[in-house]
């Protein structure tokens, strides 16, 4: 690979204005190779010299998905969709993420009934997983991922179980809003639909 040209000593990258103001070709940032200008040019002759001088004409950006009546509402849909899960996103966020709960603790009785009334009642094994009864929500490290932390259903006999707030969501999603849940998924958890 030839090393890059140097303008007074430095490497030309540095100035890359200078560059386009010298004339000299573009660069893309991680190739070696000069790249075609992406834009149209035009030569334009200044009156007063003589001189002729290459400018690049830019183009305003093109939001043509905006106009099409069917992204239009997807992006309605998406917004709607956005509100009505957020309040109980962040709840189990930062449940999960702050110090507002120490591993092994159980929830307090409001934070609690919303676990269980917006996200546990969705998941796909709900029953499974509340088994012969519930009698609290606790926040620990997952037995087998130990860097992460879960919200799990004590049971009424002394057992507990994990489950995954995220099922929860992703469950809910396709029961209120079936039309539009996959793409919303695909487009906003990153594990897949699982």
């Amino acid at each position: 690979m030839a090393a890059p040209m140097l303008f007074r000593g430095l490497p030309l990258l540095r100035f890359r204005p200078a560059a386009r103001l010298l004339g000299l070709p573009r660069a893309t940032f991680c190739s070696a190779a000069p790249s075609e200008p992406t834009q149209p040019e035009e030569k334009l002759s200044s009156a007063d010299n003589n001189t002729t001088t290459l400018l690049t004409v830019k183009e305003p950006p093109k939001y043509h998905r905006w106009a099409d009546p069917d992204y239009r509402k997807w992006k309605d849909k998406e917004d709607e969709i956005l509100r009505d899960i957020e309040p109980i996103l962040f709840l189990a966020k930062e449940i999960l993420h702050s110090r507002r709960y120490m591993d092994g603790e159980r929830l307090t009785a409001d934070d609690e009934r919303a676990v269980v009334e917006k996200l546990l009642a969705y998941h796909p094994h709900s029953e499974d997983k509340i088994g012969c009864g519930l009698d609290a929500i606790m926040v620990d490290r997952h037995p087998q991922f130990g860097n992460s932390r879960c919200l799990f259903v004590v049971r009424t006999d002394g057992g507990w179980i994990d489950f995954s707030y995220q099922k929860c969501l992703r469950a809910y999603i396709r029961d209120k809003y079936p039309s539009h849940a996959e793409r919303f998924i695909r487009e906003h958890f990153s594990r897949g639909s699982g």
